[in-house]
């Protein structure tokens, strides 16, 4: 199972264009509020129906867990005790753990990311800490997955979808969109 966090603040293209690609590719998905609701409005005014709240999950054995960006939509995510604790358990299992846009600075300020390769959105790279900064759109490093922003999120989606489905199932979804 596939969870994609959403705290209010969260920039739409990244958690919706995600959640399409993944879906498109057949791969369990469940979108989960951090917020007192199930409806999260991202950072351009779009609401998004989460399927459920954090408390409702029980997160077992979980493949990946997202992290799209956005302010203050990352900043909503990074205050929630039970996301980082989450995020913690799955980093110790070495399961995968993907963010993008200001997200990464989450995993950063909870050194996820010592010795590995990151990446984030321009002018946040000096919270990624412990981590080696590239400037590449997606970066693969261990059990992370980090992105730039909302222009690189079809690039990022696929490659998740390569991690969860492998790469004749990405290559098909992208066919399918019209991605080069």
């Amino acid at each position: 199972m596939v969870y994609l966090f959403l705290g209010t603040g969260f920039e739409e293209v990244e958690a919706v264009a995600t959640i399409d690609v993944l879906r498109r590719a057949e791969v369990e998905l469940t979108t989960v509020s951090v917020m007192g609701e199930r409806s999260v409005a991202g950072a351009h005014g779009v609401r998004i129906e989460a399927d459920k709240m954090f408390d409702e999950v029980e997160f077992l054995n979980s493949d990946m867990l997202i992290l799209p960006g956005g302010m203050p939509g990352t900043l909503n995510l990074e205050a929630h005790a039970g996301l980082a604790n989450l995020l913690r358990e799955q980093n110790k299992k070495g399961r995968w753990i993907a963010a993008i846009c200001a997200a990464p600075l989450i995993l950063g300020k909870m050194h996820l990311l010592r010795n590995l390769q990151a990446v984030c959105y321009p002018g946040f790279e000096d919270q990624l800490e412990e981590a080696f900064v590239s400037k590449e759109r997606v970066m693969v490093s261990g059990n992370v997955v980090t992105s730039r922003g909302p222009g690189c999120t079809i690039e990022f989606a696929l490659q998740l979808v390569t991690i969860l489905k492998g790469e004749e199932v990405a290559k098909a979804v992208a066919e399918g969109m019209l991605v080069k």
